[in-house]
């Protein structure tokens, strides 16, 4: 079977998009997650009931949760507020330092 250029340029497509996205960096993230520590604690580890403890948290999650504040799709004053400035790598960095710190006891994929 002879492949033309459209299905080249098809399949090198359909490859790219099942890519997993970049990971972030856990030592740059733990610099930008400064502002989280009022709340969730300055390794994820809140103290206070009130707020989700992120420690351990798989970091798709934590991505898709500040992805979906910063959308609106997620609705908290004040996380909507946190999660506005940060850019796709600010939060890939946040996820990535929080997901490696010690806390949840949620098996790793």
């Amino acid at each position: 079977m002879k492949l033309t250029r459209f299905d080249l340029v098809a399949l090198t497509a359909l490859a790219m998009l099942a890519l997993p996205a970049q990971a972030g960096d856990a030592i740059k993230g733990k610099e930008k997650s400064a502002m989280c520590a009022a709340c969730h604690g300055a390794d994820g580890n809140s103290a206070s009931p009130d707020f989700p403890k992120l420690a351990g948290q798989h970091e798709d999650y934590i991505v898709r949760a500040l992805t979906d504040y910063k959308a609106g799709k997620r609705k908290n004053p004040i996380m909507m507020g946190m999660a506005a400035p940060l850019t796709k790598e600010d939060v890939a960095d946040v996820a990535a330092y929080f997901s490696a710190q010690k806390g949840l006891n949620i098996a790793k994929r």
